[in-house]
């Protein structure tokens, strides 16, 4: 009586388990790269509300005159008041301007803050060029202390070759600081940001 035949394993085995642990891996990484992707295109086309990011000035300026107003909220739980030196200005187009926000540890104890930001209308995100900003950089105050922070911007020119936009009067640009750690904003329950000490605007 012959013994049964032996059949070998397969040779791609190994193979197909490497791929698969490879595809595993590839598709880990890109989850942990999404964001940071998602961020940079939001910040190269002002998608989503982001700001564009600029090194300098215009280089041109228009007759156009547009408002920029600010508004500033904190969460819930940092104990922080923020506010902006105006609530609104008017500039012209292509035209830098520098604007100093002030914020306060309100607290009895040290505290981190981080602070993120959007343009409304989206639309305009696209021509609001940011060359200088406190957001996503943490700061952290001692009880009572104070911080002027500016934020140096213009809008875009190529604004005026957008015929959709050419209604478009005001822009906003919206600041929130959240309590943070590690350069992170930390989850805060409590409902919606509070505003800070600012006026509103109705341009």
């Amino acid at each position: 009586m012959s013994a049964a035949p032996h059949t070998p394993a397969p040779k791609n085995l190994g193979r197909t388990a490497l791929i698969c642990a490879g595809v595993a891996m590839g598709m880990t990484g890109l989850s942990f790269a999404a964001v940071p992707l998602y961020d940079m295109f939001c910040k190269a086309t002002g998608f989503g509300g982001t700001p564009m990011t600029g090194t300098a000035g215009a280089g041109k300026v228009l007759d156009r005159t547009m408002a920029v107003r600010f508004d500033a909220n904190v969460a819930p739980g940092l104990g922080w008041s923020f506010t902006p030196e105006s609530p609104d200005i008017s500039l012209r187009v292509g035209e830098t301007k520098t604007v100093f926000y002030k914020i306060t540890n309100k607290t009895s104890r040290a505290s981190t803050g981080i602070a993120s930001y959007n343009i409304a209308p989206e639309k305009g995100a696209a021509y609001f060029v940011k060359i200088q900003c406190f957001c996503f950089t943490e700061h952290t105050l001692q009880p009572g202390e104070s911080l002027e922070a500016p934020v140096v911007f213009y809008i875009d020119p190529e604004i005026a070759g957008n015929r959709e936009l050419d209604g478009m009067k005001a822009i906003t640009l919206s600041y929130t600081y959240f309590a943070s750690k590690a350069g992170q904003p930390l989850a805060q329950g409590g409902g919606a940001p509070s505003k800070g000490d600012a006026a509103t605007s109705n341009l």
